[in-house]
């Protein structure tokens, strides 16, 4: 056998067993991919901390009910149009608030001034429930994350 054809054969069984190895890491990569859509595409945006079913009446109660929002990336995120619903249909719609990165802002169900970490959704009764889910989606309607609590006596429960 000349040198010339050894070395083709070699060559090519080189390059069959790469592309082996890159079909087989292929899967992983995909759903990798599945998981980072299910959360909204690389979002670094996230449902952080609840504080639900607070305990008293007026505002004050009120305002100690909230959801955590956190930007857990470097760059900061426009939440305009972002929406944080509850399983009774509850909504609350992110209005001209840019998320700084590494940040996050509280929603509390109350009436109140909002500022960079504090916005209000200015309603006079409780929303959030001692079994409730909190679901935030982007300014198109996709789902961003969900946070279930008081289920089978789980406190947090992230479906992300």
């Amino acid at each position: 056998m000349s040198a010339s054809l050894a070395t083709r054969r070699a060559l090519a069984a080189l390059l069959a067993a790469g592309a082996l190895i890159g079909a087989a890491a292929m899967p992983a990569a995909a759903h990798d991919d599945d998981r980072r859509d299910h959360r909204g595409r690389n979002s670094s945006i996230v449902i952080g901390d609840v504080q639900h079913d607070s305990r008293g009446r007026g505002n004050r109660a009120l305002n100690t009910e909230w959801v955590e929002v956190k930007n857990t990336g470097r760059r900061s995120v426009d939440l305009d149009g972002f929406t944080l619903t509850d399983q009774q249909g509850n909504r609350y719609r992110f209005n001209s608030l840019r998320l700084d990165g590494r940040s996050s802002v509280k929603v509390h169900t109350g009436e109140g001034r909002d500022t960079r970490h504090d916005v209000y959704q200015n309603r006079r009764h409780q929303i959030w429930n001692e079994r409730d889910t909190a679901t935030l989606r982007d300014n198109r309607g996709n789902l961003i994350d969900t946070e279930t609590w008081g289920r089978r006596g789980h406190n947090d429960n992230h479906h992300r």
